[in-house]
């Protein structure tokens, strides 16, 4: 299992398309992975859950993924939210 911290680096935050980018991005991957943001911790597969999270521009998260491909899983993630990385 891998924990890693990370902030959202996105102009507009996490909100409707970059949510369902991400959801895109985590899907891809085999392993689990969730999001958790204060005291919320959801599904990063979920875009419900991810929008509950309503994570704003500079707003701090924890990616936890665990499985086969959870180091590719936590970095193409991270480059997503630093903004290096573009869902096609």
């Amino acid at each position: 299992m891998i924990s890693k911290s990370m902030t959202v680096e996105l102009p507009n935050g996490l909100d409707a398309r970059p949510v369902a980018e991400l959801v895109q991005v985590a899907s891809r991957y085999e392993s689990s992975i969730h999001i958790e943001a204060g005291s919320t911790k959801v599904n990063a597969k979920s875009i419900m859950g991810m929008m509950a999270l309503d994570l704003d521009n500079g707003q701090s998260l924890t990616v936890i993924a665990e499985g086969s491909d959870e180091s590719e899983a936590v970095n193409e993630i991270e480059s997503f939210l630093k903004g290096e990385k573009k869902v096609v």
